[in-house]
């Protein structure tokens, strides 16, 4: 994935921040053969849980998933170890393993196997997998750096934000929760274009995650924003006509737009609450495409979702 350019002001450079240095403990990733796999895998898991990857250089998968598998072991600082083996070159282990599909990874803990999983994954599962057989292995350099994002988008730091973003990109270049929040500062910054396009060179596969989800829906709320109505007129409108739904809905869009997200969502369950059914429940659809861009924990995404649910189950 290429890099957006950027146009948020001298200030906004376009080297994005350093990932954080991890050092990896000697040895920490090797080849194994079958003379070596005593040494390596048995006696060695006596001290230290082994990951035994079983691949081949023909296989697609196998090469997807070596290289993450690196990562997070690199990122467990030793808390496990990996090892590689060839079963083209050794396939004895492998065969004794009754391992019949590759890429397979294989736990060994105290000389024997304790756990595995075949098949590329991502690198979400790949650490769990691992704190399964090592215990917590701590967050990874790029969590670190998805939380420092996430931190400074709170506080409206457009380009501490990008440059967290953009230097997780730099090394994870599928990274959806870094795309989402990259987008999420452009459109802070009012790149609009940049944010969608950004946005839609996502896969269709990660189109549905709901980091992606939540950006397209703050997106649409900032563009709609530009185009908002006076809100004073709207609600001198809805108070002489409590039944104007469409009044009412648009005086909800405005309010969000501004700021006020506690009378956005008191108007709209409003709506639900005379006519849930009115525009295909155009009201309860607005209401969850707030939720989705404010975020799940967001105090207004909660007391919205509670006074949703008591119109809905009243």
């Amino acid at each position: 994935m290429s890099n957006p350019t950027f146009t948020f002001g001298n200030s906004f450079g376009a080297t994005p921040a350093a990932a954080p240095s991890a050092t990896a403990a000697p040895d920490v990733v090797k080849e194994t053969t079958t003379r070596d796999f005593v040494r390596d895998v048995i006696e060695a898991s006596q001290k230290t849980p082994v990951l035994v990857d079983f691949w081949a250089a023909w296989c697609g998968p196998c090469k997807q998933l070596t290289p993450v598998l690196e990562k997070v072991v690199r990122d467990a600082k030793g808390k496990v170890l990996l090892v590689k083996m060839n079963i083209d070159d050794h396939p004895e282990i492998a065969g004794q393993l009754g391992i019949q599909s590759i890429p397979a990874v294989i736990a060994f803990v105290k000389g024997r196997p304790a756990d595995g999983f075949m098949g590329a994954q991502p690198e979400s599962q790949i650490k769990q997998f691992i704190e399964r057989v090592a215990g917590p292995i701590g967050p990874s350099d790029s969590d670190k750096l998805l939380e420092a994002g996430q931190a400074a988008l709170a506080t409206n730091d457009l380009q501490g934000a990008a440059d967290a973003f953009l230097a997780v990109l730099d090394a994870e270049p599928d990274n959806v929760a870094a795309t989402a929040g990259l987008a999420r500062a452009l459109i802070g910054n009012g790149q609009f274009d940049e944010a969608r396009g950004l946005l839609d060179r996502l896969p269709p596969a990660k189109a549905g995650d709901a980091a992606v989800t939540g950006a397209r829906a703050e997106l649409e709320l900032a563009e709609r924003a530009a185009s908002v109505g006076d809100t004073e007129a709207l609600a001198v409108r809805v108070a002489a006509h409590p039944a104007d739904h469409a009044a009412r809905f648009e005086l909800a869009e405005a309010l969000a737009a501004k700021g006020d997200r506690q009378g956005a969502v008191d108007h709209l369950i409003e709506i639900v609450r005379r006519e849930r059914a009115w525009n295909e429940e155009a009201a309860r659809k607005k209401l969850v495409q707030f939720f989705d861009a404010w975020g799940m924990t967001d105090p207004m995404t909660l007391y919205g979702r509670r006074r949703l649910s008591s119109v809905l189950f009243s």
